[in-house]
């Protein structure tokens, strides 16, 4: 039977306590996974929730690669893009505690040729995106294979942004300059210091660094949407697969055993951890909300620490919830998906006071913008569009979407409110986003309760034609 990629999903799934109110939540997560999956056009989506540090639900939905109809399980490789920044952070706080380097070591004391403008760059600067290192310039590279010296001296060259502990930006370069720091510190690689120290450690057995030579066993596709059209993902080469600012691969499952390990002190002390999850101070007292490889904040007074992660046609995302020892693992195989949103959703249906706060609703003070977003919408659900209201550009890839659009919201048609959330101006295009609910309108079930909340986009030209259209849940 063939297996299609909207609306297809295989579930494998674990329970650790089966009972009527966790069957309840599993059906909400799959109906809102479902439609985030359809509206977005995402091949494949892994999810892990964990509880206490046991896996509490591991399911898979779509496909890990579409050109041969491959189903996506929890056991599938996904790339890790910046959520690999944790583990480097993790290995530069191991080096700290073995006593070979400290964080507060000015970095100029292993790299003894770099430039004068490091002469105040730590090693806590580079783990923090506080060092004035950018991100990569629009002029690098991608497609050459680069030596870590050669990494280190096109670093060196880029000018710093501001000078150390001024600001926060996040730097990927700074990333890359941690690994090169692992080695020389080390004498290890920093992909085979993070298979001795952590990954074997924790059985995390399929966690590696990229590889695209090598045979490895259950791993997906990438892809991208270009002007609507799925493609897969583009080539970068070997050398920038392999480095310490976000290059790994790992299931799910791996990432559970990461979690647990988190909770105790298997791989750091319990002050490290508590320093690596600690907003950064900049120089003039105020604090950024990112730590030591980790995104740190406050959902409703229940502190998140998190951090997501994209590269080569993937997106990640780790929101872990430590008062409630709660956390959920989203992975999914897609440019253009928002596994953020989706574990942070995610994570309120478990725990509702998690729940993201709703937008705040803002003073619509044109009419006839609302009622264009209104008959666009019931054009949209009927099959009908006017050609007129949209560019030619534009036309295209709505139309092409449109039948998605529609089998994912055919249970939900009559619209019960339309409320303005965000309004701007750029280069001459306005964008209005509004908060879109919907009745439920056939006695299909769903998870998803009787009604439904989107955030519905639209893109005007200076001529007032619609340039993009954007509908994702909310």
């Amino acid at each position: 039977m063939k297996l299609k990629l909207a609306g297809f999903f295989a579930t494998v799934l674990l329970l650790v306590s089966p009972c009527l109110a966790q069957d309840s939540v599993v059906t909400r997560v799959d109906d809102y996974i479902k439609l985030e999956q359809d509206l977005g056009r995402i091949p494949g989506v892994s999810l892990a929730v964990v509880r206490n540090g046991q896996v509490i639900l591991a399911k898979a939905y779509g496909l890990a690669n579409v050109e041969h109809q491959v189903p996506v399980k929890p056991e599938t490789i996904f790339q890790s893009g910046s959520v690999g920044k944790q583990f480097t952070a993790t290995a530069i706080m191991m080096l700290v505690e073995d006593g070979k380097l400290s964080l507060e070591d000015r970095i100029n004391k292993y790299f003894p040729d770099a430039p004068a403008a490091w002469q105040n760059i730590t090693v806590r600067h580079l783990l923090t995106h506080t060092a004035g290192t950018t991100d990569y310039p629009n002029d690098f590279d991608f497609r050459k294979d680069y030596t870590e010296d050669e990494l280190l001296k096109r670093a060196e060259g880029i000018p710093l942004a501001f000078q150390p502990g001024e600001k926060w930006s996040y730097s990927n370069l700074g990333f890359v300059i941690l690994g090169i720091l692992i080695h020389k510190v080390s004498g290890q690689f920093y992909g085979d210091f993070l298979q001795e120290r952590i990954f074997k450690p924790l059985g995390m057995t399929t966690a590696r660094i990229i590889s695209e030579q090598d045979i490895v066993p259950n791993r997906s596709s990438g892809y991208v949407l270009v002007n609507g059209e799925l493609k897969n993902q583009g080539w970068v080469s070997t050398s920038l697969n392999t480095t310490a600012d976000g290059a790994l691969y790992l299931t799910v499952y791996d990432m559970a055993k990461w979690d647990a390990a988190l909770y105790g002190e298997r791989l750091l002390k319990k002050t490290s951890l508590e320093n690596m999850w600690t907003p950064v101070k900049l120089n003039n007292g105020k604090t950024e909300g990112y730590g030591f490889g980790w995104g740190v904040n406050e959902v409703h007074q229940h502190r998140i620490i998190e951090h997501g992660g994209s590269w080569q046609g993937f997106k990640s995302h780790i929101a872990r919830y430590p008062d409630d020892k709660l956390t959920v693992i989203v992975f999914a195989n897609l440019a253009q998906s928002n596994p953020t949103r989706m574990a942070h959703n995610v994570a309120g249906l478990y725990e509702p006071e998690l729940a993201p706060q709703p937008p705040k609703l803002i003073r619509d003070k044109d009419e006839n913008i609302a009622a264009l977003a209104k008959r666009v919408w019931q054009q949209l659900i009927e099959g009908s569009l006017d050609s007129s209201l949209f560019t030619q550009e534009s036309l295209a890839e709505i139309s092409r979407n449109a039948s998605v659009v529609r089998e994912a919201l055919k249970s939900y048609r009559p619209v019960k409110s339309i409320d303005l959330i965000e309004r701007s101006e750029q280069n001459g295009r306005r964008l209005y986003r509004y908060r879109l609910a919907l009745d439920k309108a056939s006695s299909m079930r769903s998870g998803l309760g009787n009604d439904l909340t989107l955030s519905y986009v639209l893109v005007l030209t200076t001529e007032g034609k619609i340039a993009a259209l954007r509908i994702q849940p909310q």
